[in-house]
């Protein structure tokens, strides 16, 4: 927000680091100096990962330390205003390592009572800040409609697959037929929930899946 009451706010709730918590100096936007030195950035080829049902994925942070404490905050603590530096963080890992490999974009949708619960769907408010940085407009391709429990509770990968196994439909397969899908999380571990999402998109006539998420865990 610009203007008079733009400065009032930030007087009274200076804007903070999403990483750290710093207050950030002026010209800072979202990240301050120091985690924009000091995070586990992934570059290059350690950014990118390969899956079953879609043939890359990219991600621009590790999810370890201050990068899991903040996904956190953004996920269970109603950070939601997270998204907007989330969102040009991954659509710059996009433009790095996707770029002209997809036609439209997508998220990996929440259950309704997830979101009713939560208030917000985190990966929708990431996908639609990272395709307005690239240009674009983020699209609706699936629902969740089996509630599952949390993958962050599952340890093994089998049980995680398992658990997400037929849990989104398609919403307009039309929209996606012969289409190069660039799909938007906000966290991959083991690639499962990518990978359902991915084999539903094909199944809908999806020419190809990419996928991008702000952090991996693996």
């Amino acid at each position: 927000m610009s203007g008079p009451l733009g400065v009032l706010l930030d007087l009274l709730f200076p804007p903070k680091c999403v990483f750290c918590g710093k207050v950030l100096d002026s010209g800072e936007d979202g990240l301050c100096a120091r985690c924009q030195r000091d995070l586990p950035w992934l570059a290059d080829g350690e950014a990118e990962l390969t899956g079953e049902f879609f043939s890359l994925c990219a991600a621009p942070l590790r999810y370890q330390d201050k990068v899991r404490d903040s996904i956190r905050r953004y996920k269970f603590n109603g950070r939601r205003g997270y998204h907007k530096l989330y969102g040009k963080l991954v659509a710059q890992c996009v433009h790095d390592h996707l770029a002209g490999r997809y036609d439209l974009i997508t998220w990996v949708p929440l259950s309704r009572q997830r979101k009713k619960e939560r208030g917000y769907d985190q990966a929708f408010l990431l996908a639609s800040a990272a395709a307005l940085e690239l240009g674009e407009v983020a699209v609706e391709t699936l629902q969740k409609e089996r509630h599952t429990a949390a993958q962050s509770g599952l340890t093994e990968a089998a049980q995680r697959r398992a658990n997400v196994l037929g849990a989104y439909t398609p919403v307009d397969p039309e929209l996606v037929a012969g289409k190069r899908v660039l799909l938007i999380d906000d966290v991959v571990t083991t690639g499962s929930t990518l990978s359902e999402c991915a084999r539903t998109l094909r199944t809908m006539g999806a020419k190809d899946v990419v996928c991008a998420a702000l952090a991996r865990a693996r």
